[in-house]
């Protein structure tokens, strides 16, 4: 095992000028000296000393298909010497086309026409999407939303993501969501399969519409007091939890029955980081908003948005000048919006990321039979988790996972003759799990190196 890594003189440099004059509001450092990267391709990144790291996090999952794609990369260089800019207000072929795809997709998965609204990224998409569900339900600002659910950090979206201290300095936009459990069952009570699980979950929620004195439901005008629940069908931030598959059915049988809409937040695990184009779709449900972001672009230019039923949208209900950003829709990230659309159709996806899903989640399962500080482990597609626990394999071990995020930013691992280091994103609700989500592109040797990685990486952590 290493010792401490010192910055280099050229790094040092830059970090005391970071330390004078960067906002550290939008940054964290997991380790120190921070690392700073020079160069990027595929799956891995270098930094300065060209240390190559293997990135299994992929920037949250923002970069789906592999840093430095050349065929996104080339419509996004084709893009700039053709329509590099256009204000949002006026139209290009870029925009007119890519909402096409997404609603024309929407109406064959789930029988449903709607409209597509762009944005700059996912947390003002989400503000978006807020927008929109207040104004089809006459201005209610109350929202359903789960413990562990995530988001983003604007005003509006930290009042419906669960975690207090993205709120504590700032206050309320509007009102604080009601957090609803989710269906977490490595934690949840014992004795119930995962579907039994999932229903009881349901259960739960449903009794808060038995009666006037739950406190959000009027009987006597069959009216309730929230317009919308928001869900990441899976959990991003909150560790990758799976939830069973009756689940989201059931759920949205009892939001249908009292009118409140679901809003699916498909900004970590859309653009097929699950298997399917929106995560949603393995649940059997139609949901009446989705918001999208990140892997949209692949990382290349900051684009989201959303897609609401015509009902929710249409330009009777939401007029122009709802909203807007003077980058949406921008024709850069367009552009390599409908490309990911074009390769993505070419080849099938699907089948791709579920069959390399579950291989690497296979490795994961040796590895938890071999080590037991792991507790969990689960995936779908290429979205998969790693829960690290004391001894007994259930409590949760912040300070091991955090050991090991420190030791895989060394650069020190050996495989093969090749030295490299591992980034690894940390998640869960008690910061103990491993967030799995490389890239989709990932070759069936780099999961084989990735796990040789992680068994270092769980060696270090039980001699320590």
């Amino acid at each position: 095992m290493s010792d401490i890594r010192i910055a280099t003189a050229e790094d040092q440099i830059l970090l005391d000028k970071e330390a004078k004059y960067c906002s550290y509001g939008d940054t964290v450092h997991y380790i120190e000296p921070p690392r700073i990267f020079s160069r990027c391709e595929g799956s891995y990144v270098w930094d300065t000393e060209d240390q190559a790291y293997l990135d299994l996090q992929m920037w949250y999952s923002a970069v789906n298909f592999g840093y430095a794609n050349p065929r996104l990369n080339n419509a996004l260089k084709q893009q700039i010497d053709t329509l590099p800019q256009i204000a949002s207000q006026y139209l290009h072929k870029g925009k007119i086309e890519l909402s096409e795809m997404i609603a024309v997709d929407a109406k064959n998965k789930f029988g449903l026409d709607g409209r597509v609204h762009f944005n700059v990224g996912g947390s003002q998409s989400i503000e978006d999407s807020l927008k929109v569900v207040r104004n089809a339900s006459n201005g209610k600002s109350l929202m359903f939303a789960f413990e562990g659910g995530y988001h983003g950090r604007t005003l509006g979206a930290s009042s419906i993501t669960s975690s207090f201290r993205y709120r504590r300095r700032y206050g309320h936009f509007g009102e604080r969501a009601n957090f609803i459990p989710f269906p977490y069952h490595f934690r949840g009570p014992k004795g119930m399969t995962k579907e039994e699980y999932g229903s009881h979950c349901v259960q739960q929620f449903a009794r808060l519409f038995e009666t006037e004195y739950n406190g959000v439901w009027d009987p006597k005008t069959n009216q309730c007091e929230y317009a919308a629940f928001y869900v990441e069908p899976i959990q991003g931030t909150g560790g990758y939890v799976i939830p069973p598959m009756n689940f989201y059915r059931e759920l949205k049988h009892v939001l249908d029955q009292h009118g409140i809409l679901m809003v699916s937040d498909e900004i970590q695990m859309g653009f097929y980081r699950t298997g399917k184009l929106w995560s949603i779709e393995h649940f059997d449900v139609q949901p009446d908003v989705i918001v999208f972001g990140k892997a949209l672009t692949n990382g290349l230019n900051p684009l989201g948005g959303i897609w609401a039923r015509e009902e929710l949208i249409n330009p009777k209900v939401f007029p122009p000048g709802s909203t807007h950003s003077t980058f949406a829709s921008n024709p850069l990230g367009t552009a390599v919006g409908l490309e990911m659309f074009k390769m993505t159709n070419e080849v099938d996806y699907g089948a791709m990321v579920m069959a390399k899903g579950k291989y690497f989640l296979e490795g994961l399962q040796d590895l938890q039979k071999r080590f037991p500080i792991i507790g969990d482990v689960d995936g779908l597609g290429l979205a998969l988790r790693c829960e690290i626990c004391g001894p007994d394999g259930f409590t949760p071990d912040k300070a091991t996972l955090d050991f090991m995020v420190e030791e895989g930013m060394k650069g020190d691992m050996v495989v093969d003759g090749q030295k490299l280091g591992l980034i690894l994103d940390v998640g869960g609700y008690y910061k103990n799990v491993i967030t799995l989500a490389p890239s989709l592109e990932i070759s069936y040797p780099e999961i084989d190196l990735g796990l040789k990685l992680l068994e270092q990486l769980l060696v270090r952590a039980t001699q320590r």
